[in-house]
């Protein structure tokens, strides 16, 4: 067992001891709305970066056509676990293809995230998908933790399809909300289906508009964990 695994379930432990009196969602506990983080209408990050945006990180440059695949070699796991092992894990949607469902997130959020976007260049953009482990039902109603997501992204010339700069892996890691202030998240309308386009659609943008691109928000120790699964 490593380091990392020890050190997680000695935290789940204090937590999930600590769940008794504070912050789990049962079906038989009175909601109480709880105050909401920043990170439901801005996640982590992204207001330190827009005071640093001092350049383009590229051309300006308008968007066409989109690609995306979600490799059919990526695991699925529908198990009800604080950590499925899996490289895909999502309860956002119904039970399903999660592969189809993957995709039409990341195609809808991209479209979104670029629209705005009216540079001289018009590009392509190829996107692989490598991971997207939000969290399993046992997570999201109790402790929280973090959404990983990771993919590849290419940006190339419309007109040649040559790329304009190299292929580059970007993490998209955001805070997962959990227990009390993800119930009232999901009754505000802020749910994992809306937090997480929102949350790509900024990524693109920054990837295609900032020096240096996005930059992965520190989440912690249960962001290592889920990155070592």
């Amino acid at each position: 067992m490593t380091r990392v695994k020890i050190a997680f379930l000695l935290l789940l432990g204090g937590l999930v001891s600590a769940c008794g009196t504070t912050n789990v969602a049962t079906r038989n506990t009175p909601f109480e709305p709880a105050p909401l983080s920043a990170a439901v209408e801005v996640p982590d990050g992204y207001e330190t970066l827009a005071a640093a945006d001092t350049g383009d990180a590229m051309p300006q440059v308008r968007v066409g056509e989109i690609k995306v695949v979600v490799p059919k070699a990526l695991t699925v796991s529908e198990a009800n676990s604080y950590l499925p092992k899996g490289d895909i894990v999502w309860r956002g949607d119904p039970i399903g293809d999660r592969y189809a469902q993957v995709t039409a997130i990341f195609e809808n959020a991209m479209t979104r995230g670029t629209r705005s976007l009216e540079g001289d260049q018009a590009v392509t953009l190829d996107i692989v998908v490598k991971r997207f482990h939000a969290l399993s039902e046992k997570a999201r109603y109790s402790i929280g933790g973090v959404h990983n997501i990771t993919f590849d992204l290419t940006v190339r010339d419309a007109a040649t399809g040559a790329a304009i700069m190299p292929s580059r892996e970007v993490r998209a890691d955001l805070d997962a909300l959990g227990g009390s202030v993800a119930i009232h998240a999901d009754s505000i309308g802020q749910t994992q289906k809306v937090r997480i386009p929102a949350h790509l659609a900024e990524v693109i943008r920054q990837e295609l508009t900032q020096a240096g691109g996005f930059q992965n928000p520190r989440l912690g120790l249960l962001q290592s964990i889920n990155e070592a699964s």
